[in-house]
């Protein structure tokens, strides 16, 4: 299992637009792909700027490349993030899911 993490940034007085979208627009496309495990959108608002995580679990590296391409470590963007984003970072970061748990033990 790997785990892709993307990371943006937002004026923060456009973060609750960029959440709203992300919502709308990214989780469905994300999960529309066979292999995406989970998503899950994170946000931590400073002084004038939010950061952004998007932070997918993914069978396989094949699964990941469905979604992006063939430079799996390639962000992707939607035409839409050049009215919200303030750089786009060129690439992602990719983990191997080593152990994980959920829920109570039992």
């Amino acid at each position: 299992m790997i785990t892709r993490i993307w990371h943006g940034r937002t004026a923060r007085n456009r973060a609750d637009e960029y959440s709203a979208f992300l919502t709308i627009r990214a989780i469905p496309d994300y999960r529309s792909i066979a292999g995406n495990l989970e998503v899950a959108i994170l946000r931590r608002d400073e002084l004038d700027v939010s950061h952004f995580l998007t932070v997918t679990r993914w069978e396989s590296e094949e699964a990941i490349g469905a979604f992006a391409g063939e430079d799996v470590l390639k962000a992707k963007y939607y035409p839409e993030d050049e009215e919200f984003l303030l750089e786009f970072e060129p690439q992602v970061q990719h983990y191997t899911v080593v152990s994980a748990a959920k829920g109570p033990k039992g």
